[in-house]
């Protein structure tokens, strides 16, 4: 059963903790919209997945955005209390270190395994569901909008399609009529007007480009107001829509980032090794950063708060960018960059205790007799 100095404490972190998760959960949703909407406008994301995949991006945000939230709540709740010289009177009262640090592990630990959680399953769900979304709707263009009997701007704003009759799965179209310009450098845009008997839509998996694929058919290109038009009867014409997803090395189920686990786990790829390494590292990191914040936060009543809030963001900046280095060694193939990820959270967790523990240590006053 928790004391009263237990529970009083806990909900000064827990209230710092959810005020700075709020803060950085509306700078990560504007930033994720930003990048998926500019998506959107570009082709490659249909307009109909575009809140769906916002939502999944954002729950895989989370094994980042929770560490950096608790270790700001702590700091932000106990510098309160510092400040506001209720600390002192706790620790004259004789509150030990022992009675910070159990708050502060009670709301770690819950935040540990919720991390665990979405770092080592829900989120790589949540990005390999999403990329599935949009794999599934970028092969559908009636998630792109297309309704038969009507003119349909093409993703990316390339021209415009209409056809006759669409099947129910919306890949298959038929009596397909297409519209295009095309600009070069010191010349007249080119009109190219494309008939076909039918089409279907399909992702190159080489590419992962977007193509609409026309049998049967007439294509009749040239400049308007001139009487050079070509005329070209095909087979098969293939025209490109737009790309699936422009992010280099993230394209397909097979990223490393959207892989389970336990496929992780047994893979020897450098780069599905340097994924799980990270993916271990983010349920650590936040009892380290926890255990970092209980000495960060303390000050003396009159003390700026903002030198501690800057030497706080220095030190996580220095721990974040520390476990980067390591991950990338990892992909470079070195082992060495395990060793570096494991070391730096052992160090920082060390350091943090013996700080800890020596703020709160008996100090003799000099020159007095034992």
């Amino acid at each position: 059963m928790l004391r009263i100095l237990d529970r009083y404490l806990l909900k000064e972190l827990v209230f710092g903790t959810l005020g700075s998760a709020a803060l950085l959960l509306v700078v990560t949703i504007g930033g994720t919209f930003s990048d998926v909407l500019s998506k959107v406008a570009a082709g490659r994301y249909p307009a109909s997945v575009m809140f769906p995949v916002l939502g999944l991006r954002v729950i895989d945000a989370l094994s980042a955005l929770l560490p950096v939230a608790l270790f700001l709540g702590v700091l932000l709740g106990l510098a309160r209390l510092y400040r506001d010289s209720e600390m002192h009177v706790l620790s004259s009262s004789g509150m030990g270190p022992s009675g910070l640090l159990r708050p502060a592990l009670l709301l770690a630990v819950p935040v540990t395994i919720v991390v665990a959680v979405i770092s080592l399953w829900l989120g790589p769900w949540s990005a390999a569901t999403a990329q599935a979304m949009v794999d599934n709707a970028n092969r559908s263009v009636i998630a792109a909008g297309l309704e038969a009997g009507r003119f349909t701007e093409l993703p990316g704003g390339n021209g415009v399609i209409y056809t006759q009759e669409l099947s129910p799965d919306g890949q298959r179209l038929t009596h397909v009529f297409v519209a295009s310009e095309r600009t070069r450098p010191g010349a007249a845009p080119e009109v190219n007007l494309v008939t076909a008997a039918r089409g279907k839509i399909f992702i190159d998996p080489q590419s992962g480009d977007r193509f609409l694929a026309l049998v049967d058919g007439h294509r009749y290109s040239g400049v308007l107001g001139q009487i050079d038009w070509r005329l070209l009867d095909y087979r098969r014409n293939d025209l490109s829509l737009a790309s699936v997803n422009a992010d280099a090395g993230a394209v397909g189920a097979g990223a490393p980032h959207e892989q389970n686990t336990l496929t992780l786990w047994h893979s020897g790829v450098p780069a599905d090794r340097a994924e799980l390494a990270w993916r271990i590292a983010a349920p650590v990191s936040v009892l380290v950063l926890a255990l970092l914040a209980l000495p960060l936060a303390r000050q003396n009543p009159r003390e700026p708060f903002y030198g501690r809030l800057l030497l706080a963001l220095l030190a996580y900046l220095v721990f974040a960018n520390t476990l980067g280095i390591g991950r990338a060694e990892i992909m470079a193939g070195r082992r060495s960059g395990g060793w570096l990820m494991a070391l730096i959270e052992i160090a920082i967790t060390a350091f943090a205790l013996l700080w800890f523990r020596r703020q709160h240590s008996e100090r003799r006053v000099r020159g007095a007799r034992a």
